[in-house]
């Protein structure tokens, strides 16, 4: 069983962006960044029900370049600063790549890769001008190894690790600092989705070396060491958030099971 930790770093005074912040990872992340004193704007299309306490929503699609720019300023206007970005929305239904449309690759694309760097541009400006400013990408362990069913997914979160490393070449002079979280096997709402029933579910977590599969505050806790001063020398990083990673499958056939 999992034991959430309250946050013991402290934020205090800094905004924070959380895109895909209403449910789920984001969810948690913003939630935790809110804890250590940061203030939190999320975003997505719909509004959620209910925020965490400290959260504020704002509506925009983050696949459109101008209304990612236009809620960056927006949070900038009233804040006066853009310290940390999370870019977290993401996601992907399975899909063939053999039959996979044009209009959903190029959708999937959008969300996982181009939205993080649209928001990334628009947070740019904010952070250069005060020479600091911490971008995490949450990234998954489908753009590290091979994603079948979820091929165009995977090859965007590929995209998106890359694109971390350059950017964090390109503005580290700025002070900015680019990092990815490359996220293990996570049960989230839609978890049954991708991992099957709670009976299939716990099997995959047993199979892991810390014998159980991550949540959001495992998620967050490695968000909150990112963005804060004691990972001030870290940019570029590929930080693995897996639980020790997947078992390799020719291990159990070669036991015969």
């Amino acid at each position: 069983m999992a034991v959430v930790m309250k946050s013991r770093i402290e934020l205090s005074g800094k905004t924070a962006i959380v895109t895909g912040g209403t449910r789920g990872l984001g969810r948690d992340i913003a939630a935790r960044l809110a804890e250590s004193g940061c203030s939190v704007f999320i975003c997505s299309r719909n509004a959620p029900e209910s925020l965490p306490d400290g959260v504020t929503f704002e509506s925009c699609d983050i696949r459109d370049a101008d209304q990612a720019k236009a809620f960056v300023d927006k949070v900038a206007a009233k804040t006066g600063r853009i310290d940390i970005l999370v870019n977290n929305a993401g996601g992907s239904p399975p899909h063939e790549a053999s039959t996979a449309s044009s209009r959903f690759a190029e959708a999937i694309v959008r969300l996982n890769m181009l939205g993080p760097l649209y928001m990334s541009q628009a947070a740019y400006p904010y952070m250069a001008k005060a020479g600091s400013g911490s971008i995490v990408n949450i990234a998954s362990v489908s753009g590290a190894r091979p994603s079948p069913g979820t091929a165009i997914y995977g090859a965007a979160k590929a995209g998106l690790i890359n694109l971390t490393q350059s950017l964090a070449q390109e503005w580290g002079k700025e002070g900015i600092r680019v990092n990815a979280i490359i996220a293990g096997l996570m049960t989230t709402e839609n978890a049954e989705a991708t991992y099957g029933d709670a009976e299939a579910q716990a099997k995959v977590g047993a199979s892991m070396p810390l014998g159980r599969m991550g949540i959001g505050d495992d998620l967050a806790g490695a968000v909150l060491w990112l963005v804060s001063d004691l990972a001030q020398w870290v940019s570029g990083a590929r930080l693995q958030v897996d639980g020790g990673g997947e078992r390799p499958y020719f291990l159990d056939l070669v036991k015969g099971a």
